[in-house]
């Protein structure tokens, strides 16, 4: 946000009036929540966090609500349009002492911003404790005090936010955990920033929503058939785990695949054939016959990992299935069955830089695999590891979770944060292989289809509501493209 606002200045943008509008968003989000009359209690810090906070509660009072500010610090030592806009507020400025929040009937957090980058200690700490402490709801300037606004952690004590006004854009600590949790709902103002500042930033980090992925969105064609729509393939394991891979073609069906096939060893040929209708099986046993089966140039997409097994015949057949050209979707035993030997799996994952692969863990997977390739993995934020464990491997990390970061080895991320709870249910990585499958059938990019897939799947979740389980979400993609597709 800083960088934004000193390019936006640069550009000819009063600071001033960033900071004007910034504390007329927040008013106005105060006024929308409680009638005109209410005591509000604005903690404002000494930087410009605090000026907005300053402008917040000079629009209030102008709208007769009851305002003081609790300052941290000496107003003196306020500088720039901070202090420009302090000393325009002729209401009461005292220290920001805990005791003091009590009767507070709304509290506007300005306190430290999106920049925060140390623990928050001492009398900032006590402060944030008490404002936690009163039954008066939080709203927040930019992003709770206490978040960090690049990782999204708590850096030592936080305010639960009822409300969050935040500028310009969303930064990734609104949207990975923790947090998201702490923000309440969340606006965004628009407060004078041109939208050409972001490429001057270069952000390559986006919220996972349609308009990053919609131009890429295969959309069926009158004139098409199911050819055109792709052939997506997933493997299945032995009889007893069967129906992970078939959750995953199910999943890679609904997500429009023309055409799915389950390639099943031998003994589980019965139980996968009896349980399917329009997906297809075959008959594979191994990675012989596997590189077989996928010469046929019309199979386009294969997913491995669902079920699957862990051991060596696993290992054999990601390596069968990476040296080929079709897009390989590596999910669960896929990835685990590598954890002793990373660099196995690393090694035909940079050979095949350039061709669509996507691997899709869980944290669990993902530190037993990525811990062991290189330590560096276990440390930063989940958008940091995610980024990192794409550039090493040339491939797509989907990094699950409520707040699943899709990373490129380019640098490109996107956050989701529409999965509701109820998707923590067995079998619903398995959809989601297989819908990540099925898009990349029908010809998508792949960080826009691991993208797409995430979206999708938390929206489906979303469709069927409580007592969710994993067979629902194939069926909920429906309701979700009606919606989606014009």
């Amino acid at each position: 946000m800083a960088e934004a606002d000193r390019l936006a200045i640069a550009g000819g943008v009063p600071g001033i009036d960033l900071m004007e509008r910034a504390g007329a968003a927040v008013a106005a989000a105060v006024v929308a929540m409680h009638p005109v009359g209410s005591r509000v209690a604005v903690v404002a810090g000494p930087g410009n966090n605090g000026g907005d906070g300053f402008v917040a509660a000079r629009v209030l009072t102008e709208r007769n609500y009851r305002v003081e500010v609790l300052l941290l610090g000496d107003a003196s030592r306020l500088k720039g349009d901070a202090a420009t806009v302090a000393a325009k507020w002729k209401g009461p400025v005292r220290p920001a002492e805990p005791g003091r929040l009590e009767g507070a009937q709304i509290i506007i957090d300005a306190l430290f911003g999106a920049g925060l980058d140390r623990p928050v200690d001492g009398p900032a700490r006590s402060l944030i404790e008490a404002m936690n402490a009163q039954p008066a709801p939080i709203v927040a300037v930019d992003l709770p005090s206490g978040i960090n606004g690049t990782s999204g952690a708590v850096m030592g004590a936080a305010a639960w936010a009822t409300r969050t006004v935040t500028f310009f854009r969303k930064k990734p600590g609104h949207l990975l955990l923790p947090g998201r949790l702490y923000c309440g709902s969340i606006s965004v103002a628009e407060i004078g920033i041109p939208a050409t500042v972001l490429t001057s930033i270069g952000s390559k980090v986006f919220e996972n929503l349609p308009e990053l992925w919609r131009t890429q969105f295969p959309v069926p064609r009158l004139t098409g058939h199911k050819y055109d729509r792709g052939h997506a393939v997933v493997l299945s394991g032995p009889s007893w785990s069967t129906g992970a891979a078939r959750l995953a073609a199910r999943g890679a069906l609904r997500a429009g695949a023309g055409l799915v096939t389950i390639a099943s060893p031998r003994e589980s040929l019965a139980v996968n054939a009896t349980a399917s209708l329009a997906v297809m099986v075959r008959p594979v046993d191994g990675a012989e016959e596997l590189k077989a089966f996928l010469s046929d140039r019309r199979l386009n997409a294969v997913a491995l990992g669902p079920g699957l097994g862990v051991g060596e015949a696993t290992c054999s057949l990601v390596l069968a299935a990476l040296a080929g050209d079709r897009a390989v979707v590596l999910d669960a035993d896929a990835i685990t069955s590598f954890a002793s030997e990373p660099g196995r799996l690393a090694q035909a994952l940079v050979a095949r830089a350039g061709r669509a692969t996507i691997l899709t863990p869980h944290e669990g997977e993902f530190s037993r695999f990525f811990w062991a390739l290189d330590e560096r993995t276990k440390v930063g934020s989940k958008l940091d590891r995610a980024r990192l464990a794409a550039s090493m491997t040339g491939a797509i990390v989907l990094l699950k979770g409520g707040d699943t970061v899709v990373a490129a080895p380019d640098g490109r991320a996107s956050i989701a944060a529409n999965a509701p709870a109820i998707l923590a249910t067995a079998g619903a990585g398995d959809v989601l292989t297989g819908i990540t499958a099925g898009l990349l059938a029908q010809g998508m990019p792949a960080f826009q289809a691991a993208s797409a897939a995430v979206w999708l799947h938390g929206e489906a979740a979303a469709a069927v509501g409580p007592g969710l389980i994993s067979e629902d979400l194939p069926e909920a993609l429906a309701h979700v493209y009606r919606a989606l597709l014009p």
